[in-house]
């Protein structure tokens, strides 16, 4: 090859690495940056009963395959999972158990997203409601609305006097602690159909009137979530829609939370794996993260 060619060839070879470097660089600099996120909540958030189990602290009886560790691989977010079991609003300010800090010591200005289940604890609304409820369906055969007929508006009273206020503190320290934070406060996906179904009563032995007493119960909680979340500038993710149809009475398969009698996870009336998935995946699209 003549010179004079040789030398085109190899300022057109160096002109050429150059550009790609630069593209390369350019890429760089303009990708994505991996979010910071921190997942705080309940047993709805740390997958209570979904295995495997987080052997870091067997306390919080947290899964690695929580919808929180879900979001975190599809995403490629940098996770901090706090989540615990029976955790309440109070204790993102404070010790759950000895050797298990306040939720919110997990926050900071650098961190990007949270996500929280929380309040169906407080006044244990959750557990009361599911046993009086279930107690009280034994004794009756199933039929009327024995729970309705003794506890009346009981239950929905502590959430909108008792949750509602807590959750707004809870959401405002959150925001104080994270000020530069996305904060999503997920609603709870149904236990219950809408009505009763009498194939149901040996997993979930409710009164078929106590049925969708106890679905009203779940509406005016996750109605105080998301007010809350609305007055505290968090977005709220709504499964009333998304997980209807996949409620406790369901198949396995099917449903995403699992019965109180004869279900498939360790710990009864709370999200199985596909309900952890499902979580997550309408999560993510509820915020724009796919």
């Amino acid at each position: 090859m003549p010179k004079h060619a040789l030398r085109r060839v190899m300022t057109a070879s160096v002109a050429l690495a150059g550009t790609l470097a630069l593209g390369l660089t350019d890429a760089t600099a303009h990708a994505t940056p991996s979010l910071d996120y921190v997942a705080l909540g309940d047993s709805y958030s740390a997958g209570s009963g979904v295995l495997p189990v987080d052997l870091t602290n067997l306390l919080c009886l947290r899964s690695t395959a929580n919808y929180p560790h879900v979001i975190a691989s599809a995403t490629g977010a940098r996770l901090k999972d706090v989540t615990c079991g029976a955790a309440q609003t109070s204790h993102f300010t404070r010790a759950q158990y000895p050797g298990v800090a306040p939720q919110v010591n997990a926050l900071s200005t650098g961190t990007d997203l949270v996500t929280l289940t929380i309040g169906g604890n407080d006044n244990n609304t959750f557990i009361n409601a599911i046993t009086a409820c279930g107690s009280a369906g034994v004794l009756s055969g199933g039929k009327g609305s024995p729970c309705k007929d003794r506890h009346g508006t009981s239950f929905v009273d502590q959430i909108e006097n008792n949750t509602y206020p807590a959750l707004k503190a809870a959401l405002r320290t959150v925001r104080d602690k994270a000020p530069n934070a996305r904060v999503a406060a997920l609603g709870y996906p149904w236990i219950t159909p809408a009505t009763a179904d009498p194939s149901c009563f040996a997993k979930l032995p409710l009164a078929a009137g106590d049925v969708p007493y106890l679905r009203d119960i779940q509406t005016r909680l996750n109605t105080v979530v998301e007010r809350a979340a609305v007055e505290t500038g968090a977005t709220y993710v709504d499964f009333s829609r998304v997980s209807e149809g996949h409620d406790a009475c369901e198949a396995p398969g099917t449903r995403w939370i699992e019965p109180l009698l004869f279900g498939h996870s360790l710990v009864p009336v709370h999200p199985n794996a596909l309900g952890e998935r499902r979580m997550a995946e309408h999560t993510m699209s509820a915020l724009g993260l796919r």
